[in-house]
């Protein structure tokens, strides 16, 4: 394994994958990545004309709406793992949530029809599926084995969910609550990221992340080592470290753009932040590494963009509606949903993941349930951050990926869904659906914040 992923325009091998020296993945020491991305054909430029141009405005228009502007999320659940947590005292680490009266009362019903008749064939098919459980049991026994059912369906989820009927988890508006700099910083966000790159990331004791802040002595050899290291994985565990240092690199740049600039008893002030920028992504000042966290910000960005192109069948059901309620917003949110869609469906340089857990059937189902359970258990990581609107989003984005995960790995399930009628097979919540748009809204405004970043500081220099 090791070699590089095969597309649907040509075969990338390990001959095409320009190395960091090379003249085409040259980066400026104002940190604008060129060139084509390793592991797969697609080039930076290409990504870059379509999500800021075609992608870009329509996506974020989708997401102010109502159906996606509401997340339900438990942000008192305690850290499985340590105890020891420093909770954010700042302002800005707060997060408000919603009244109950805020929420739109579609939403809240957790009902995707609109007429009695639709909700009637409901209720007959819930019966007819309690019906082919043993009669023999009683009532209460044979609901708990559908719940048990429901769980086996679970098994190949790449998260660890909220449960959302617990009292202690409330609707936030993501609108109100958005994702920029807290002040949340030091030994304890270090340690999060620390604890899900040592223990979850398939790399050994021995071998040291560069620029790691918890550790001493780094150096070139070790640089130099790591990356020996990383080429030399199969390509699935390389795959999740790439996308998890995508996902560390989408936030720093949303924490960069976002930036409290201005914080005085007449107002705040929040922007771009061009100093902040460059110390985490430079290429000089952060001896090559910040160029490399950009790429995997553009890796991430192909493997959530062609989950949303798998996925296109799902929400062109008839039966699927985007309810909050409002029938007229809804069908033209859907509308809008479908031609968001059909644009990711036309573009012409997707990822292809059929290279994933492709060799022995043994050896490849154990790797696919170590990568699941390894991803499961950094999403549960992120009840360890001290900063709820950190935990916020970061628990937002990490169900976001595990969703694309579970998208890409149903496709089997995808492709044999009935045109109506119920999807028993493969099935989204309404909460996989909206961290599924918004984590892929993050990451598509990363990019655009890349070009931002460029024009500023061109304008420095």
């Amino acid at each position: 394994m090791g070699v590089g992923l095969p597309t649907e325009h040509g075969q990338c091998t390990r001959d095409h994958i320009p190395k960091e020296n090379s003249s085409i993945a040259a980066v400026s020491s104002s940190s604008s990545v060129s060139g084509y991305l390793d592991d797969c054909t697609c080039d930076v430029e290409t990504i870059d004309k379509f999500n800021n141009y075609r992608l870009f405005p329509r996506l974020q228009k989708l997401l102010e709406s109502d159906y996606f502007r509401y997340y339900k999320v438990n942000l008192k659940k305690p850290c499985p793992f340590w105890s020891d947590i420093n909770q954010c005292g700042r302002r800005d680490c707060a997060v408000k949530p919603c009244h109950s009266d805020e929420v739109p009362d579609g939403i809240k019903s957790a009902s995707y029809k609109y007429s009695e008749e639709a909700n009637l064939i409901e209720e007959c098919e819930q019966a007819e599926r309690l019906g082919a459980v043993d009669e023999s049991l009683s009532e209460e026994t044979q609901k708990a084995v559908l719940q048990w059912t429901k769980h086996d369906d679970s098994s190949d989820s790449f998260c660890e969910v909220d449960d959302i009927q617990s009292p202690d988890a409330e609707y936030v508006d993501l609108l109100l609550n958005p994702e920029r700099y807290t002040g949340y910083k030091g030994p304890d966000a270090w340690r999060i990221w620390s604890v899900i790159y040592e223990e979850n990331c398939f790399k050994p004791q021995t071998i040291q992340r560069p620029l790691n802040p918890l550790a001493s002595g780094q150096g070139k050899s070790k640089e130099n080592t790591f990356y020996s290291w990383l080429e030399g994985l199969c390509v699935e565990k390389r795959a999740f470290y790439r996308l998890i240092s995508g996902l560390h690199a989408s936030i720093n740049v949303h924490l960069s753009a976002r930036y409290l600039l201005q914080d005085t008893w007449l107002e705040k002030k929040w922007g771009h932040n061009v100093t902040e920028f460059q110390q985490r992504f430079d290429g000089i000042l952060t001896e090559g590494e910040g160029p490399r966290r950009l790429k995997n910000l553009y890796f991430l960005y192909l493997i959530e963009l062609r989950a949303l192109s798998k996925v296109l069948p799902f929400f062109e059901r008839p039966d699927f509606q985007l309810f909050t309620g409002n029938k007229v917003q809804d069908a033209e949110n859907k509308v809008l949903l479908l031609e968001i869609l059909h644009e990711i469906k036309s573009f012409p340089l997707h990822f292809d993941e059929n290279s994933f857990f492709a060799g022995d059937k043994n050896e490849a189902h154990k790797l696919k349930e170590d990568f699941r359970l390894h991803f499961r258990n950094i999403s549960r990581i992120m009840d360890c951050v001290g900063c709820f609107k950190c935990r916020l989003w970061g628990k937002l984005q990490t169900q976001g990926l595990g969703t694309a995960l579970k998208i890409l790995f149903s496709e089997k399930l995808i492709a044999n869904m009935p045109e109506s009628g119920p999807s028993y097979e493969f099935q989204l919540t309404r909460q996989e659906i909206v961290s599924l748009f918004n984590a892929f809204g993050r990451i598509s405004t990363s990019v655009r914040e890349l070009e931002n970043f460029r024009h500023l500081l061109q304008d420095v220099h």
